[in-house]
């Protein structure tokens, strides 16, 4: 089922933070109806620094690359502020539409951008933002391909101003809207109160951010349609990586760690490799061995 499709039936959208193919596959076992490729856990993860902007539109379109290869989860892609203005927004379009993503956020930050719950940002008008919006639903080959306006407003100009912003965004053709960083309940209620009826609204749960943690499904309640966990995975992962680190230094051995690792074969089993030697033997010469 398209994106699209889901989106026009009940229930919330769960999308969990991924950045590569391995964890598209195990969130796409675990049973997760759609995926974020965040650009933070991609700056994070590849790069190992602060999801300031500093990621590459090609990076991210090889990323997209190599986790539609892998699996076909509807993905929502990050991509900043498009990498430019309106006419790098329409590449940005073409390049992640045709590598695979289903939906592409675009934020009216400008440069250089921070992440959505770092102080210190700055915004284009909303004037330059709705002529992006605008360039990005030219540039799609298919309705299919969603683009979600976020605005990065709330911690620049205030509340009210952002949800002006939003209006004008979706005014400008946007398929979904993401007001950034609400401070509380009652901003977020106020967020699906003047939206919720006309299109879908999705929200960003950070743990430590500006937005309080809540339940998807409460979220959902709320008249959020869309709820987006972007950067948990790597949070996850740099912990485990921390206190396996610190044993294998500790011990020399990954002894005391074993219980909290998948040993080489089950993580074999989670990766297919058995299924891929299987199909593999389809493609070999039977009498190979007799040359």
């Amino acid at each position: 089922m398209s994106l699209k499709a889901r989106l026009s039936r009940d229930g919330v959208v769960v999308a969990p933070g991924i950045y590569d193919p391995l964890t598209a596959l195990i969130a796409t076992e675990a049973g997760f109806e759609a995926m974020y490729l965040s650009g933070a856990a991609v700056a994070y993860t590849r790069l190992g620094r602060s999801d300031i902007g500093l990621s590459t539109m090609t990076e991210m379109v090889e990323t997209i690359h190599l986790v539609r290869d892998r699996v076909d989860t509807p993905m929502i892609v990050d991509a900043d502020n498009g990498h430019g203005n309106a006419l790098n927004v329409q590449r940005t379009v073409r390049m992640y539409e045709r590598a695979g993503a289903n939906a592409l956020q675009l934020e009216d930050q400008s440069l250089p951008k921070r992440c959505g719950h770092l102080s210190g940002k700055k915004l284009v008008t909303s004037g330059d933002m709705v002529g992006k919006i605008k360039a990005a639903v030219d540039a799609r080959a298919s309705d299919e391909t969603l683009i979600i306006a976020r605005t990065d407003a709330i911690a620049v100009e205030g509340f009210d101003a952002a949800v002006e912003r939003a209006e004008r965004y979706a005014e400008a053709g946007a398929d979904i809207l993401f007001v950034e960083a609400p401070r509380s309940e009652d901003e977020l209620s106020q967020v699906t109160a003047r939206f919720a009826a006309r299109l879908p609204l999705l929200a960003n749960m950070v743990e430590g951010g500006a937005t309080p943690m809540k339940n998807a499904d409460d979220l959902g309640a709320l008249g959020f349609k869309i709820v987006i966990f972007p950067g948990g995975i790597v949070r996850a992962v740099a912990r485990a990586a921390g206190d396996y680190y610190r044993s294998l230094h500790e011990h020399r051995s990954n002894t005391p760690f074993k219980d909290r690792m998948f040993n080489f074969d089950e993580l074999n089993d989670v990766i297919g490799t058995p299924e891929l030697l299987a199909l593999g033997t389809r493609y070999e010469d039977p009498d190979g061995a007799a040359e």
